[in-house]
């Protein structure tokens, strides 16, 4: 390993990760980094990016980006899966692009499987939360459905499944039982139930994460964070015994991510969890332990659209201590818009060094624990 003194004087003569990569090179960061040798400022913000692209066919753009060492993973949803074999292809060719980058870690290569109506390969796992939670063998139910979604990622060459839900819904047709995404209103049986489906899953190769912290499960039908802003009025205290004891569990069974939520509770801050450093560092990673990589939700969510552009959000939702920026919108320039972001609030110094190094150690250090 050099430090980034060592990166930065290599990275003015480099050639290997093509033009593009020496953009946005700035003064060293530390001198004791842990990060790879030879990375430019603008790849190690890539590192923190999830791209995503539209249709079937990844364009040639985001190939060019991967090879040059400037992604940390693309996420895949319906309209980019025609069939397993074809997005077996995708992924392939993905991962050859892979081969060619500076960044000797594998891509993250995810999708939403969680089971029942919301699930983008076909197969597994065929029950939604809500029937496993209400099956008589219910922890043997979400231990196969982990299984299941593992093996089905796996089995296409992705690495990385935004599942399990973990939210505790309230009352039955609200936000998370009308899709059939949450085990019980019971946090303890929640707990249990996605601590299952973490171990049995993670075991197959495939990377869990839980979400949306602290909870989107008192959010009532019409209260999506996908189409506009949501305040959820729980308590402290109801937010810590509800919603946040679903968590313990799975972070104890070394779930490798957690997603927080885009909603307000105005009981910790009055920013969206996601940009929130107090439920980020306060609750999750100090009363909670969560040593893990913490994702966004979709960076272009509705509830999002008082926060500025793609680059003014990922810059703020990297600040509050986010490790991975989710640019969901089927558009490789929305991911290069929050890379470039986050690279320039580094090299202006709007971003702290030392939490922007340690972000992307942690990225790179999980994408090494997977194939």
């Amino acid at each position: 390993m050099g430090s980034i003194t060592d990166v930065v004087r290599w990275a003015i003569v480099a050639t290997v990760a093509g033009p593009l990569a020496l953009i946005g090179t700035s003064a060293p960061l530390a001198t004791n980094s842990p990060l790879p040798p030879g990375l430019t400022t603008d790849q190690l913000a890539g590192q923190r990016v999830i791209y995503s692209y539209p249709g079937a066919t990844p364009p040639q753009s985001l190939l060019d980006r991967i090879g040059q060492g400037r992604v940390g993973g693309v996420i895949f949803f319906g309209e980019n899966i025609q069939s397993t074999a074809q997005i077996t292809k995708v992924v392939t060719q993905l991962r050859q692009a892979a081969a060619k980058s500076p960044v000797h870690q594998p891509l993250l290569l995810m999708t939403d499987q969680e089971g029942g109506l919301v699930r983008r390969l076909p197969g597994a796992p065929a029950l939604s939360e809500k029937q496993i939670g209400q099956a008589p063998d219910a922890q043997a139910q979400a231990a196969a459905a982990g299984t299941g979604a593992g093996q089905n990622l796996a089995g296409v060459g992705m690495n990385f499944n935004l599942a399990p839900v973990l939210d505790v819904y309230r009352t039955p047709g609200d936000f998370d039982d009308s899709a059939q995404r949450s085990y019980s209103t019971d946090p303890a049986k929640v707990n249990t139930l996605g601590q299952a489906f973490v171990t049995a899953q993670q075991q197959t190769g495939v990377a869990a994460t839980v979400k949306h912290f602290p909870g989107l499960g008192s959010a009532t039908t019409s209260q999506n964070t996908d189409e506009q802003p949501v305040t959820l009025t729980a308590s402290a205290d109801t937010l810590r015994t509800v919603d946040e004891a679903a968590y313990p569990g799975s972070i104890a069974a070394g779930a490798k991510s957690v997603m927080l939520s885009w909603a307000v509770y105005p009981a910790f801050d009055g920013k969206p969890a996601g940009l929130s450093p107090t439920i980020i560092n306060q609750e999750l990673r100090g009363r909670l332990g969560f040593k893990g990589v913490t994702i966004t939700d979709a960076l272009e969510a509705g509830a999002l659209q008082a926060f500025g552009d793609t680059g003014q959000r990922a810059v703020t939702a990297a600040g509050a201590g986010m490790d991975l920026i989710l640019c969901s919108g089927r558009d490789v320039s929305q991911g290069d818009q929050a890379a470039a972001a986050i690279s320039q609030a580094v090299t202006s110094n709007k971003l702290d060094h030392s939490a922007f190094e340690s972000s992307v150690d942690r990225v790179l250090a999980m994408r090494g624990s997977l194939k």
